[in-house]
């Protein structure tokens, strides 16, 4: 008798409670400060990352939880006392985007400063990995990036008034590059 492949379990819709409890209206009470919230402590003068996540409509994902790791401006991996070079928050509700207060990275080895960014939410069977280039950046030597050819584009940032902006489209067209890991 031949046993059957069982459903896959998607992120959501308990991803909030369980990760980022404060976006779904639960306190945080014995269990501190949300972890993966703060990236930099308040003598550092950090950058603000939005990320916007977007279905293959071009409507926002709004139950998305986001993570991203770096390296430090001196393009160093290793989290110290006033950066911990890892952050996680959840879209808005409303919005459907996450706010990082982070620090630019440096770059690192042969690869341009970037960020790496991993996606879940509901309807997605296994986490998006991308990563996040930054357009004021000498990109073009990066091994990484020079990879998606033609849809570099979709990997980088664009720059703001207080940092920088990117949207993430899980399909489409324009549909970010994501690694298979």
């Amino acid at each position: 008798m031949g046993l059957k492949e069982t459903p896959s379990q998607t992120a959501g819709p308990y991803v909030h409670i369980g990760c980022t409890p404060q976006i779904a209206g639960l306190e945080q009470r014995a269990m501190g400060d949300p972890l993966g919230a703060t990236m930099v402590d308040d003598n550092q003068d950090g950058i603000n990352l939005s990320i916007n996540v977007l279905d293959g409509a071009g409507d926002p994902v709004k139950d998305a939880l986001i993570e991203i790791w770096q390296a430090n401006p001196q393009g160093d991996l290793a989290p110290s006392e006033a950066f911990s070079n890892w952050g996680r928050q959840a879209t808005d509700l409303a919005s459907g985007v996450a706010r990082f207060e982070t620090l630019k990275p440096g770059l690192c080895g042969e690869q341009a400063p970037h960020i790496l960014v991993w996606v879940v939410a509901r309807g997605i069977n296994l986490g998006l990995t991308t990563r996040i280039y930054f357009p004021d950046e000498d990109n073009i030597s990066d091994p990484i990036l020079a990879l998606a050819g033609t849809r570099a584009a979709t990997m980088i940032a664009t720059k703001t008034n207080d940092g920088y902006a990117h949207i993430i489209r899980l399909q489409g067209p324009d549909e970010t590059v994501f690694f298979d890991v």
